[in-house]
C-alpha cells in the first residue's frame, strides 16, 4: 500500500464517514455498481443531493464510473482507504462525546457520561474498518485452521467478522452477541445483505450476562472476542467469571481468540495509537488496560491449558489464543 499524506486521509475519512451516516457505506464498498438514483431511493434523499456526492466521491478517486453511463463503481484502492480512514473516524467520531466535553469529563466524569454517550454503530462501523485489515485476517486464519463450525463473537458489533467467516463455508454457525441495539441491527442488516441471516443469530445482551447464562454459547468450536474484553478485565470477580464461563461453554479442543489493548504499548509503530486508546479509555470511560502479562495470567487462571500472544494485530492490541 502506498504511503498517503494526513490530508487525504482526513478527506476520504470525512467522505467515508458521511456514506456512513447515510448507512450506504455497504453499497459503496461491496464492489457492485450503483447509481445516484440507487442510492437516493435508498436514503430517500433527493437525487440531485445524492448526485454531488457521489461526484465527490469520483473527484477523490474513491469511486469511479463504469462504461455505463451513470453507473459507479468503488476504486480499486477503496478497502485500503477504508482502513486508514477507520482509524480517523473512530477517534474523532465514535469518540466525539469525549472530545466535545473533554472539559467536563474531566471535572465530572460521571455526569458527563450521563448526558454525552458514543454512539454504538460509529463504534461498530470504525472498528470494522480498522479490523478488516488488521486483526480480522489473524483470527480468520485460527479459525479455519482449527475447523470450528461453530463460531460465538462478543461485542460482536456489525458482525463483520463473523459473517466473513459465514461466507467462508456454509457448513458454519454464528453467534453475534452484543450490548449496543444500535449495533445489533447493523449487524442483522448486514447478514441478510450477506445471505447468512439463516446462520447467523444476533443476541442483544451483555457479556457479562455469561456468568449467569452462557447457554447460547455452549458447545462453541471458537469464542471470539474483539477489543470487548477490557471493559470487564479490571474487575477480577467479573472477569474471571466472564472467562470461565466461555472455557466451561467451549467445546472439547475449542479456543478462544481474544484481540484486545494492552496499556500505553511502545513499539515505535503503535505507540501514538496505543496513546490515544489507553488515555480515552482510563479518563473518559474508567477503564484501566492491563499488562500484557496480565492479560496472560487471566487466561490462565481461567484454566485454559495453553494461551499465545502475538502482537501483528491493530496497534496498541494483541491476539491471545486460549485452548481448552
Amino acid at each position: 500500500m502506498n504511503h498517503r499524506s494526513a490530508p487525504d486521509i482526513a478527506a476520504a475519512a470525512a467522505l467515508l464517514q458521511i456514506g456512513a451516516e447515510l448507512r450506504i457505506d455497504h453499497i459503496l464498498e461491496s464492489g457492485d455498481t450503483f447509481s445516484a438514483a440507487d442510492l437516493a431511493e435508498l436514503t430517500q434523499v433527493p437525487e440531485h443531493r445524492i448526485a454531488e456526492y457521489v461526484g465527490a466521491l469520483v473527484a477523490a478517486g474513491l469511486v469511479g464510473e463504469t462504461e455505463t453511463t451513470g453507473q459507479f463503481r468503488a476504486s480499486d484502492d477503496y478497502a485500503d482507504w477504508k482502513h486508514e480512514a477507520g482509524y480517523v473516524s473512530w477517534a474523532l467520531s465514535a469518540n466525539s462525546p469525549f472530545i466535545e466535553k473533554a472539559r467536563d469529563f474531566l471535572i465530572d466524569r460521571d455526569s458527563a457520561a450521563e448526558i454525552s454517550k458514543r454512539d454504538g454503530r460509529r463504534v461498530a462501523v470504525s472498528s470494522r474498518w480498522i479490523g478488516e485489515q488488521t486483526f480480522y485476517p489473524a483470527v480468520i486464519n485460527r479459525v479455519v485452521a482449527a475447523g470450528a463450525t461453530r463460531v460465538a463473537d462478543l461485542g460482536a458489533g456489525a458482525a463483520g467478522l463473523l459473517i466473513r467467516l459465514l461466507q467462508q463455508d456454509s457448513a458454519r454457525m454464528g453467534l453475534a452477541l452484543d450490548i449496543s441495539a444500535a449495533a445489533c441491527t447493523a449487524a442483522r442488516e448486514a447478514a441478510v445483505r450477506s445471505g447468512v441471516s439463516d446462520r447467523l443469530e444476533v443476541v442483544e445482551r451483555p457479556i457479562e450476562s455469561l456468568v449467569e447464562d452462557s447457554s447460547q454459547i455452549d458447545g462453541a468450536n471458537a469464542i471470539l472476542a474483539c477489543f470487548v474484553l477490557h471493559d470487564i478485565i479490571q474487575d477480577d470477580d467479573l472477569s474471571d467469571s466472564v472467562l470461565h464461563s466461555c472455557y466451561s461453554a467451549l467445546a472439547p479442543g475449542g479456543f478462544m481468540a481474544v484481540v484486545d489493548a494492552v496499556s500505553y504499548a511502545q513499539g515505535e509503530r503503535e505507540r501514538k495509537f496505543s496513546a490515544l486508546f489507553t488515555y480515552l479509555h482510563a479518563n473518559f470511560m474508567k477503564v484501566h488496560l492491563p499488562s500484557e502479562k496480565a492479560w496472560l495470567d487471566k487466561f490462565n487462571s481461567a484454566g485454559f491449558s495453553q494461551v499465545e500472544s502475538t502482537s501483528e494485530v491493530t496497534p496498541g492490541g494483541r491476539l491471545f489464543v486460549a485452548t481448552k
